[in-house]
């Protein structure tokens, strides 16, 4: 008995708050997948079973929505903690770095690889809420370490910047070829 009471009082000091939201959002995603099984998959009269096309994408889907049913089931029964709506906006908060990249990604054919690679490491350090001088040179010097990986030693090709355009000749040929 005392194993199982060692057992409640391990999962209840790691236990999060939110979730019963992660589980009811967990199930409700793998329904609707799994709804969609039939019309995003084939079946070929005469192959066997386990060849079938839709086969290995149903068994998969089948077991992550039993296993976010009971995850759910888990959850529903266990004690509440206080803190649930913090914590899932915790997770939305998480959304907020998507959109930096969503904005980087939009902005570089305007301004270029290295202008928007050197804006977007500043920004993200005055977001993250660092002050020093050093650390904004840091973060410019590693942008700049970045594009010169991928651009010039890597020979990514990437996009170039609508801003090169108002280059005198040689800078803009460099800016181009380089950054």
């Amino acid at each position: 008995m005392s194993r199982l009471k060692t057992l409640q009082t391990l999962f209840k000091r790691y236990r999060r708050p939110g979730d019963i939201v992660f589980a009811w959002l967990f199930l409700a995603i793998s329904v609707f997948l799994l709804s969609q099984i039939a019309s995003q998959t084939t079946y070929r009269p005469g192959n066997a079973l386990f060849a079938q096309p839709r086969f290995w994408p149903a068994v998969s889907l089948i077991g992550m929505t039993g296993f976010a049913a009971l995850h759910l089931l888990g959850s529903a029964l266990s004690e509440r903690i206080d803190g649930r709506w913090k914590e899932v906006l915790l997770w939305v908060s998480v959304l907020e770095f998507a959109a930096w990249f969503i904005v980087y990604a939009f902005v570089v054919p305007y301004l270029g690889y290295l202008p928007a690679t050197i804006l977007l490491a500043v920004l993200l350090v005055a977001r993250a809420g660092y002050r020093s001088g050093l650390i904004y040179a840091s973060a410019a010097g590693a942008a700049v370490a970045i594009v010169l990986l991928f651009k010039t030693f890597l020979q990514v090709k990437l996009p170039a910047g609508e801003i090169y355009q108002s280059l005198p000749d040689g800078l803009r040929q460099i800016m181009l070829t380089y950054f």
